[in-house]
């Protein structure tokens, strides 16, 4: 039956990666799979199909659905409050014609969008204004492109959302998956950083025209006011006030400093980013657009931890643990040392929707072996962690590396070369961490 059941799993890989079914379906029709082969009847109250697999599995990870609408909703307050363009901007200012310089301050603000939001949605709000910004001043195409993705992944240890994700997915507490993703963070910021300062002055200034910035260029110099127009700078350019800045740190603070929850953080820097740049008359309009807009990003997230939850419960029936035991027992490296080096051997399963992709049947390898208990959980967190640092960042099929290529003018296979280096040190990193400390 174990056997059935990594055939079955297998079938599932390829029809993810030769793009046949799309990613949430093949994972809802892997989880029937699995659970029809490891015995559990099609109809009943308990490990059954329809009622523990797709019942059951279906709101098994509400709350991370919750909490990424929540921060769909706040990244797209950032971005029409301005607050995102702002942070760019001033960034930009700040750093001049010094391709370093304003590479690293679009490194900052991509953490800081990355930890708010993630994903394609945190690419937008600092990549928009910050990769024609970084092309202007002579930062390679890659290069701005690798900028933007390194930078949303130093930002993920710190993502809310992914938080919960870990924490439902595996039965742990949040504050235990707080704590490795402190310990991870130095991890992807000093490789975010090497990234930055080798890459631009390994490929060396490259000046060429960047059409976006040049129409931005354009727009402000056509909208030049008249000497009578007596707004300040900001209200010209249309900046958000600066203390509204700290919202991407709001629900941080609140999250890891003083340990509020993850929901009620995100609410919070939702209320703050709408009250300290909207007037009071039209706070209720904004939130609400802004929450519909939410709905239409987290949409396809949303959808695809809806099949998670359901693989997570095929793979955690009775049926399915006896069946898969003796075969994880046989194959799966005890000894620290042959744990690290089978598990950093084994990152690249992490891309192209592979195996070990934590967001589609990497999920279920890791309920599995939680389920199995032949790992202790934390040590599963340590090591899907470490994965899910190398497919958020160098992963050619996932949205945010498509669309920072694409924007720049490269291809993500380009970008995907330059990146994967610095990511698998980062996964590395994280696997020997895991394993030093809970194996």
């Amino acid at each position: 039956m174990g056997i059935a059941i990594i055939v079955v799993m297998a079938i599932g890989v390829a029809l993810i990666l030769t793009g046949k079914v799309p990613t949430a379906f093949a994972l809802v029709l892997l989880a029937v799979a699995i659970a029809l082969v490891s015995g559990a009847p099609f109809v009943g109250a308990e490990n059954s199909v329809l009622s523990t697999v797709l019942q059951d599995g279906a709101i098994r990870l509400a709350s991370t659905m919750i909490a990424i609408l929540l921060g769909s909703w706040l990244g797209s307050l950032m971005r029409d409050t301005a607050i995102a363009s702002t942070l760019v901007r001033k960034t930009v200012e700040f750093g001049g014609d010094r391709p370093v310089v304003v590479a690293l301050g679009v490194l900052l603000i991509s953490a800081l969008c990355g930890a708010v939001t993630g994903s394609a949605p945190a690419a937008l709000l600092a990549g928009v204004i910050g990769i024609p910004a970084m092309i202007a001043v002579g930062v390679p195409k890659v290069t701005a492109a690798g900028t933007i993705l390194m930078g949303i992944g130093a930002g993920v240890p710190f993502e809310l959302p992914v938080w919960q994700f870990f924490s439902t997915a595996l039965d742990l507490p949040v504050a235990d998956v707080r704590s490795f993703m402190v310990l991870l963070f130095p991890f992807a910021a000093v490789a975010a950083v090497a990234y930055v300062l080798v890459e631009t002055r390994r490929r060396g200034t490259v000046h060429q025209w960047s059409l976006a910035s040049m129409s931005d260029a354009d727009a402000d110099a056509g909208s030049t006011a008249p000497a009578a127009d007596t707004r300040s700078r900001r209200q010209r350019l249309g900046d958000a006030p600066w203390f509204a800045l700290l919202t991407p740190l709001v629900p941080i603070v609140l999250a890891l400093v003083l340990q509020v929850p993850i929901i009620p953080s995100l609410l919070a820097g939702v209320l703050f980013a709408v009250v300290t740049t909207t007037p009071p008359r039209l706070i209720a309009t904004r939130m609400l657009r802004s929450l519909y807009d939410a709905f239409h990003v987290a949409a396809p997230p949303i959808a695809l931890f809806i099949a998670i939850g359901m693989l997570l419960a095929a793979v955690g029936l009775p049926g399915a643990v006896a069946a898969l035991r003796p075969i994880v027992e046989a194959v799966a490296p005890t000894n620290v040392v042959l744990y690290v080096v089978v598990f950093s051997v084994l990152v690249p399963l992490c891309l192209y929707r592979g195996p070990l992709n934590i967001f589609g049947l990497g999920a279920g390898i890791a309920g599995a072996m939680t389920a199995i208990g032949f790992y202790s959980p934390m040590a599963v967190l340590g090591l899907m962690t470490s994965y899910n640092q190398v497919f958020g960042v160098a992963d050619p099929t996932s949205t945010q590396t498509v669309w920072a290529a694409q924007y720049s003018g490269v291809t993500p296979q380009q970008v995907m070369v330059r990146v994967l280096p610095y990511v698998w040190v980062v996964a590395i990193a994280g696997i020997v961490l895991s394993a030093v400390r809970y194996l």
